[in-house]
């Protein structure tokens, strides 16, 4: 009896889960009409509303029950209550929203196409625009290499005339001349830790200044060819060099040992920079690449290949933890310690950048061959300001290059090395409001991801 009542609701659960309206006799499970065509039992309902099953799975629970055999031993004598339509409509819909679920649970799942969210853009932050405070004469030679001593009070910087000198911050005046190199000063750094002064140059030569004697103290020697670039790492100490031998060594600054030698790139170093956290080393050549070092290994965690063109410049961020690289095709900011692309600064007119500096504002600086000055929001990409140098008076236009730049420690300063031999200085416009000179932003709908 039992196995014959299971039978009966499994066959009226399969014949009639899709209909709306059963055929006449068949709502009464005694009597079987013979009589009615195929046609007629798939007749679909149109006139009779939809069943409400929120109230009904109990009752369905219960019939199953009954045909399960699960009934207490008091209402075992009793007649078993027969499925009727609408109990066997309200189990069928429960298995189909049951079925909708388990899709719906592998489509989040990652096995269908799930739309993106649009792009929004960020929207840039307010900041004054910048207009030239001063110009320093004094080097007879293209300006290369610029470095601000952490006491904020000095700056050095290095020429094709084989100078180093010192400069006063406030003033502008000259303090000092060091002469030593055979070949223009291609590289300046100043010690934080130490009263050291470290240049390097055309003529492979770096070299460590002593402050306060002011004459060298140490050389280090190895590169091959003309070093283009050094930096200093802020907790170690190591000095890190890279030039036309297509190398990045790190040297121990007082054993004056090469501590790695750092293959990889395929064409000239034109710029590394050092932080405390990894990757400690990055670097930048001509071969259009950017490597992250892993210093301790001596090795290359990451190849960023996403420049078209060779990259001559690279900047940290003082606080985030990211960089910029700088390009003829454009201007990327990246994030560390993976190095993962983040997005691209507004594009320029595609001159050659020679320099690039961040400030703590989130102040983007780029300097280009052209003299072309560019202003970016760090957060959002945004070129707020573009504008060009002004040529020293009996100059030629083509002497309008930026060869190198710098922010001071406060941030509040930029100093520019440029190619009519001139040093400037400028600082943001204290007149200037958000209503004199407001955003003109006009974001895109699209975003390049590369």
């Amino acid at each position: 009896m039992k196995s014959r009542s299971t039978n009966i609701a499994t066959k009226y659960r399969d014949e009639y889960m899709f209909t709306r309206e059963l055929p006449r006799g068949a709502e009464n499970p005694g009597t079987q009409s013979s009589n009615l065509s195929t046609s007629t039992q798939l007749t679909l309902a149109t006139a009779r509303p939809p069943v409400d099953i929120t109230n009904v799975d109990e009752e369905v629970q219960k019939v199953l029950d009954g045909l399960s055999g699960k009934q207490s031993k008091a209402r075992a004598t009793k007649k078993v209550k027969q499925p009727t339509r609408d109990l066997v409509l309200a189990a069928a819909d429960k298995a189909s929203r049951q079925l909708n679920d388990d899709q719906a649970t592998a489509a989040a799942a990652g096995q269908h196409l799930v739309r993106k969210r649009n792009y929004e853009p960020v929207k840039p932050e307010w900041h004054a625009p910048w207009r030239m405070m001063r110009v320093i004469s004094g080097h007879i030679g293209w300006v290369r290499s610029l470095a601000v001593e952490p006491g904020n009070k000095w700056f050095a910087s290095g020429s094709v005339d084989r100078t180093i000198k010192i400069w006063d911050l406030a003033s502008g005046t000259l303090k000092l001349t060091l002469t030593g190199h055979i070949s223009p000063v291609r590289g300046l750094a100043v010690s934080a830790r130490h009263p050291y002064l470290f240049s390097c140059g055309e003529d492979k030569q770096v070299k460590c200044w002593d402050l306060e004697t002011n004459k060298v103290v140490r050389q280090y020697h190895g590169h091959l060819s003309g070093v283009y670039t050094l930096a200093l790492h802020p907790v170690l100490d190591l000095l890190v060099t890279g030039g036309r031998d297509s190398v990045v060594r790190v040297w121990d600054i007082r054993t004056k040992q090469q501590v790695h030698v750092l293959a990889g790139h395929k064409s000239t170093i034109s710029s590394v920079q050092c932080q405390e956290a990894d990757p400690q080393v990055i670097s930048a050549s001509m071969d259009s690449t950017v490597r992250l070092w892993d210093l301790a290994a001596g090795k290359s965690m990451t190849t960023l290949t996403h420049h078209k063109k060779s990259v001559r410049a690279l900047a940290l961020h003082p606080t985030q933890f990211g960089f910029a690289s700088a390009s003829s095709d454009n201007v990327k900011q990246w994030r560390c310690p993976k190095g993962e692309f983040v997005q691209n600064f507004d594009q320029g007119n595609g001159s050659i950048i020679n320099s690039l500096a961040v400030n703590s504002d989130g102040v983007v600086f780029s300097g280009a061959d052209n003299g072309s000055m560019r202003f970016c929001d760090w957060k959002s990409g945004h070129c707020f300001q573009e504008t060009e140098t002004i040529v020293q008076p009996g100059s030629l236009d083509s002497e309008a290059g930026i060869f190198c730049s710098t922010f001071d420690q406060t941030g509040f300063r930029l100093i520019t090395g440029e190619a009519d031999k001139t040093i400037k200085i400028w600082k943001e416009d204290d007149e200037a409001t958000e209503d004199s000179h407001p955003i003109d932003f006009r974001p895109s709908l699209s975003r390049r991801r590369h």
